[in-house]
């Protein structure tokens, strides 16, 4: 058949009539006269094809300009090969580090990774999930602050598994990573009082999220282990960003320095450096009148005058798990798939600002 001129788009002729929108698969099938499952498996399966075949579906696809497209291709296999990935607050290094992660293994899985932050607010979260799971992604990723399980019900009725990131919910329809906060806590205050500090006060937040329950319950562990020779004092705040760190530096530091804590655990790296900051300008020394340190390893705290002590949350190791143990999902049968939850350990990583600095 001869090749018939007509208008060029990108540099490839475009039969008459065609202008202006795609070539279908139909018109490739007709202009080869062969049929639409021939044309089909020239584009997936090209071993079934005969050579002969294959070159006259070939020849048919670049005289139309024909360019296949991927995503029908991908709702017709029900597998869009995209994964669905929304945290909390991307302001948080390890919300970073969990998407860094998950990237990876995507990658590896050669999946595609599309991200969305929630900003710290809950209903948002919902809303994202609600929008992947509409645009027919594979799975989903969550990393939330509270309990999703009535979301994540919602996505797996339409067919789509989801796997919970640092949060531990009473619905075990999911499978999970998890970093044990409770450790975190734990190893905060055990530090400190391996260093004779003696008046520790927790700087924390709201019961009702989670990792911030989990983590007091850690450092009074701890505090109940030095058989009364150490004294914990709470300090609660409804947020945790650098504001509650102010106000709480600050209403220790107009107290008597007798009357003062000695240490004091910030349930985040933004809340302890704010302390710190805090008492440095009012003439307070860290760590010699009071050792600060952090919970969650935030990269945006790095950078003070006083380096930080704090607790990693190996955000990174939580994203490429939770992407592993959704491909397993997408991959088993649904009556072979068993939910596990895998528990990362936390590690301390002591700095200046409870150690002092080196001579």
């Amino acid at each position: 058949m001869k090749r018939r001129r007509g208008p060029y788009h990108s540099g490839v002729a475009v039969t008459p009539g065609l202008e202006g929108r795609r070539p279908r698969l139909t018109e490739v099938a007709a202009r080869a006269g062969v049929s639409l499952g021939t044309v089909s498996n020239v584009l997936n399966h090209p071993q079934r094809v005969t050579p002969g075949t294959r070159a006259k579906v070939q020849s048919a696809i670049e005289e139309l300009g024909f360019t296949r497209n991927d995503v029908a291709s991908a709702l017709a296999r029900g597998d869009t090969r995209t994964i669905g990935l929304v945290v909390v607050d991307l302001s948080n290094s390890l919300f970073v580090d969990i998407a860094r992660g998950a990237q990876r293994m995507a990658r590896e899985q050669d999946r595609y990774l599309q991200l969305a932050t929630a900003e710290n607010d809950d209903a948002l979260l919902h809303a994202h999930m609600a929008v992947m799971t509409g645009s027919h992604v594979s799975g989903l990723v969550i990393a939330p602050m509270e309990d999703p399980a009535e979301a994540v019900d919602r996505a797996r009725r339409v067919g789509c598994p989801v796997v919970v990131l640092n949060y531990d919910s009473a619905d075990h329809d999911s499978c999970r990573v998890l970093i044990d906060n409770e450790q975190v806590g734990y190893l905060a205050a055990t530090h400190l009082i391996g260093l004779r500090r003696r008046r520790i006060a927790f700087a924390g937040g709201r019961d009702t999220l989670q990792p911030v329950a989990r983590r007091r319950r850690g450092i009074a562990r701890a505090i109940a282990e030095a058989n009364g020779a150490v004294r914990l004092e709470e300090f609660d705040a409804d947020t945790l960003e650098p504001a509650a760190g102010v106000d709480i530096a600050r209403r220790l530091a107009a107290r008597d320095p007798e009357e003062r804590p000695d240490a004091v655990i910030g349930v985040s790296d933004l809340v302890a450096m704010a302390i710190i900051s805090e008492f440095r300008s009012l003439g307070i020394r860290v760590p010699e009148d009071v050792a600060v340190m952090g919970c969650d390893h935030n990269s945006a705290a790095w950078g003070g005058a006083v380096p930080l002590t704090s607790v990693t949350m190996e955000g990174a190791a939580m994203g490429a798990e939770g992407v592993r143990l959704l491909f397993r999902e997408l991959t088993e049968p649904p009556e072979a798939h068993v939910h596990s939850t895998v528990l990362l350990e936390p590690r301390l990583l002591p700095r200046e600002s409870t150690l002092g600095r080196p001579r």
